[in-house]
C-alpha cells in the first residue's frame, strides 16, 4: 500500500498547508509559541500515517495512527485557542475546523479498516 495515493494521508497535508497560512497570521511574539505548536501538530499528523504504514505489523501501524488521530486533537484545541485570542476569525476557524474534522473521518476510517485485518 502506498501511503502517498492515501486520501487521508493527502488531506492532512492539505490541512498542514492551511495550518502554516493561518499561523502566519498569528502575532511574531507567538512564533516560538502557539505558532510552532499548531506546525508542529499539524506536521504530526502525515507524518504518522507515513510511519505506520511504514511498519510491518498492524498492530504498531494502528497504534501510530492512533498518534496521528491525536494530534488532530490537539490541533483542534489549539485553533480554538487561537480563535479565543483574537489570531483568527470565526470564519477562519470554521474553515480549518472543517479540514480537520474531514481528516478525522478519513482517519477513523482507516483505523476501522486496519482493525478489521486483525
Amino acid at each position: 500500500m502506498n501511503y502517498t495515493e492515501l486520501d487521508v494521508w493527502i488531506k492532512s497535508r492539505e490541512l498542514v498547508k492551511s495550518v502554516y497560512l493561518i499561523g502566519n497570521l498569528f502575532p511574531k511574539d507567538e512564533l516560538f509559541s502557539l505558532t510552532n505548536q499548531v506546525r508542529r501538530c499539524s506536521v504530526s499528523v502525515p507524518s504518522n500515517i507515513a510511519e505506520g504504514l511504514g511498519r510491518q505489523y498492524n498492530k504498531e501501524t494502528i497504534q501510530f495512527l492512533y498518534i496521528s488521530r491525536g494530534s488532530l486533537y490537539e490541533l483542534e484545541t489549539q485553533l480554538y485557542l487561537a480563535f479565543d485570542l483574537d489570531y483568527i476569525s470565526n470564519k477562519q476557524l470554521e474553515t480549518i475546523l472543517e479540514q480537520v474534522t474531514s481528516c478525522k473521518k478519513l482517519l477513523n476510517g482507516f483505523i476501522k479498516y486496519f482493525k478489521s485485518k486483525n
